[in-house]
């Protein structure tokens, strides 16, 4: 073995011992698998520059699995998420915040992954004060299951409610785990996310010592399967995260299935973006539906998926599948529903149907990591990161700039009515 490999075996052993947080160390006491803050994440793609990282929706073990492959593939630091309407109380996927780590750390152990991955719970959706009750009892829960980041999602209440479920919520998240809280619900070119919106929102962390790694906008595009690639807005990205660069704010883009290359390279090169979410996409190449380029699904006249011979699924499986989604009214995006009903009969596929269906994620997640978000080698900048600090835990980017006693409740409520704001429709934005 060279020196340079001997180093590098070295440091990650090192921060093997050192750099997994206490919840992965007790749930796994002799793994191998460098499981981490999503801060550890967030720092590597800030020391590269210029790049952000896959947050793959794990939504199949087969998708799991070619998320791995790939990140291992393309020597990048990467966040295994899933959702809350994916994975919470009441899922649509079998993978939950309550096994996705497990799920992770046996099958890096098994396919000898020495990438350091985050576990993120994402869109922990709070909608009402009684998710906020139910988040004080739930969000330990997660981590006690093997969660080592979180996005506070209350971006469906008004604003001085978000920044007040946020600020109620902090004290169940670790120090050490990845922040991320959000501002527009995710909704398209309807409600976008404004910076005065987005600084309020931060300013009040700041001022209750809450210091987020990451903020997501609606900054013009969608979940799902989307309708056009010119949905995100780069310039007000960019003004946003400009607005915030003193409170050390990376960016989070949700909806990245379906938009192209150019944008998404757009969106690495000129905004403070780190992390990017793709959920949609690997779920349809995993079962070998026809996609473009980018990851969007394509569809016959009919309006139906276009499912591809010898790729994905095997063609039994996908018969049944279609079956049950015409039998209960099924179609487009909400094809996500048949997950959980169909992952143990996915499972039960011979092993060379498997293995091609999280091959295919793999190929497509490693093309975006190296060519479009260049976010290759970031597995030795996060490892570096933990070296450095000689901790799992990174610490926050800032410290506390604002005065609290200029963010108390009352005062919360009298800044939040002189924002101008545009909530948008109503609708189901979860994921």
């Amino acid at each position: 073995m060279s020196s340079k490999n001997t180093n590098a075996d070295n440091q990650f052993k090192n921060a093997l011992k050192i750099g997994r947080p206490p919840n992965i160390v007790n749930l796994f006491p002799n793994s191998r698998a460098l499981i981490v803050s999503g801060k550890v994440i967030d720092r590597a793609l800030l020391a590269k520059g210029k790049a952000m990282t896959i947050a793959a929706n794990g939504r199949s073990n087969a998708v799991i699995r070619g998320i791995l492959k790939a990140a291992q593939r393309a020597n990048a630091a990467v966040i295994i998420e899933i959702a809350k309407s994916e994975g919470g109380a009441n899922a649509y996927c079998a993978p939950s915040f309550w096994n996705l780590a497990r799920q992770v750390d046996a099958t890096m152990n098994e396919l000898a992954i020495t990438v350091p991955v985050a576990i993120h719970a994402d869109h922990y959706g709070i909608k009402s004060d009684k998710d906020v009750e139910q988040g004080t009892v739930e969000i330990p829960s997660m981590f006690d299951a093997g969660i080592t980041s979180i996005a506070i999602d209350a971006s469906h209440l008004p604003d001085d409610k978000n920044l007040l479920a946020n600020i109620a919520l902090a004290p169940y998240v670790p120090k050490w785990a990845g922040y991320e809280t959000e501002v527009g619900e995710i909704k398209g070119t309807q409600g976008l996310s404004t910076k005065d919106e987005a600084s309020f929102l931060i300013q009040g962390l700041n001022a209750h010592d809450i210091f987020p790694d990451w903020i997501a906008l609606n900054n013009g595009t969608t979940h799902g399967i989307e309708a056009s690639d010119m949905g995100i807005q780069v310039p007000l990205t960019t003004e946003i995260h400009n607005a915030l660069a003193k409170y050390g704010i990376s960016g989070a883009q949700h909806g990245t299935s379906g938009n192209n290359s150019e944008r998404l390279r757009d969106i690495t090169e000129n905004t403070n973006t780190t992390k990017a979410n793709v959920a949609t996409a690997l779920q349809m190449i995993s079962w070998g539906v026809k996609v473009n380029e980018y990851g969007n699904a394509q569809l016959d006249n009919n309006g139906d998926f276009i499912k591809m011979s010898g790729k994905g699924v095997n063609k039994e499986t996908w018969s049944e599948m279609v079956e049950y989604a015409e039998s209960k009214g099924i179609k487009g995006g909400n094809y996500k529903k048949l997950n959980l009903l169909f992952e143990n009969k996915i499972l039960g596929q011979p092993q060379d149907v498997r293995e091609r269906m999280s091959k295919a994620v793999e190929d497509f997640i490693y093309d975006l990591l190296v060519n479009v978000f260049n976010a290759q080698d970031t597995a030795p900048l996060a490892i570096d990161a933990i070296l450095k600090a000689g901790s799992y835990d990174l610490g926050s980017k800032v410290g506390r700039i604002l005065d609290p006693a200029e963010w108390t409740e009352a005062e919360i409520i009298k800044k939040a009515s002189k924002l101008e704001v545009n909530q948008g429709p109503e609708g189901d934005f979860d994921d």
